[in-house]
């Protein structure tokens, strides 16, 4: 076995030795943190300030737009700041940070998405219970059930991965701190335990998977038979958004994490990652904005109120 190390900080990726496009790279990821707090931070004042959004559908979607902030705010800023400040560096108790922070935020969302699924169905499957089984109570419930899951999925894996040894440096392939880079610095025959867990985690993820695709056949097959376009309509507004949220964020990640290491290299790990990890929390406020009509008033309305409160 090679010599394990100590290791005291890491090296993340250095996308280019050229200070021009090192700050090209900056003001790409500044542009793209920006959207994603604009979007949803809109978002958010929208649903927090008007009552009539205070629904179980909008209060699910104000708590997946915080999570997309808290994602993108555990990544990005320390690229943006490597990028501008020309440095790789980033200590272990702040790569240790990072690992938790995102495997947290990333696996509540995945937990909310599935919870927003079963939201969809019983509101247009069984619309005469959807009082009953999707009330206030029930709602924070399984909004708690979603951050919890995810914190407990979180010290599971940050525990267990470094625990390892790592025999192979601390250059990390990658713009922030990311368990599969991680793993490929440990010992060979230490890194089997994180499999496991790994091997868990991936089952839990395909279990919610079925069960978002089941409820979605139950609900167009209840969409299908409704007589009425309007109400067509309405439940595809309401659906279509959710299940493009589901269709990016389980695609990206599953590629990301699943693909053969025959066409594994650097460059393609760079974007798959971008596309899960960044990319959903910009896209995301568009896509629940393009076909909601009340969300769009509500947020056209906010415009005029701000401009009165800071002229």
């Amino acid at each position: 076995m090679p010599n394990v190390s100590s290791v005291s900080e890491f090296l993340l990726l250095a996308f280019t030795d050229t200070r021009e496009l090192q700050l090209l790279h900056f003001a790409l990821f500044l542009g793209i943190y920006l959207a994603a707090l604009l979007g949803n931070g809109l978002i958010l004042s929208a649903v927090a300030c008007h009552h009539r959004l205070h629904t179980p559908m909008y209060f699910f979607l104000l708590n997946l737009a915080l999570l997309d902030l808290s994602c993108i705010s555990t990544t990005l800023p320390k690229a943006m700041a490597n990028a501008l400040w020309d440095t790789r560096a980033i200590s272990y108790q702040g790569c240790a940070a990072q690992v938790f922070f995102f495997v947290y935020f990333i696996g509540a969302e995945y937990s909310l998405l599935t919870v927003m699924a079963y939201d969809r169905y019983v509101a247009i499957c069984k619309p005469l219970h959807y009082g009953s089984l999707v009330g206030s109570r029930a709602c924070a419930q399984m909004a708690a059930a979603a951050w919890g899951s995810g914190f407990l999925n979180a010290v599971l894996h940050t525990a267990n991965t470094f625990s390892l040894p790592l025999c192979h440096g601390n250059a990390v392939d990658q713009f922030f701190c990311e368990i599969p880079q991680i793993l490929k610095l440990s010992c060979s025959n230490a890194y089997l335990r994180e499999v496991w867990v790994l091997v868990l985690n991936v089952s839990l993820v395909f279990g919610c998977f079925v069960f978002i695709v089941l409820s979605y056949v139950q609900i167009f097959r209840a969409v299908l038979r409704m007589p009425s376009e309007q109400g067509r309509h309405k439940a595809f507004s309401m659906c279509l958004p959710h299940l493009a949220v589901v269709s990016l964020f389980v695609s990206t990640a599953v590629f990301a994490n699943l693909k053969p290491p025959s066409i594994s290299s650097p460059s393609l790990d760079l974007v798959v990652t971008l596309l899960y990890s960044v990319v959903p929390a910009a896209l995301n406020p568009l896509i629940y904005s393009m076909r909601n009509q009340e969300l769009k008033d509500t947020v056209r309305k906010m415009f005029p109120y701000m401009l009165l409160k800071h002229p």
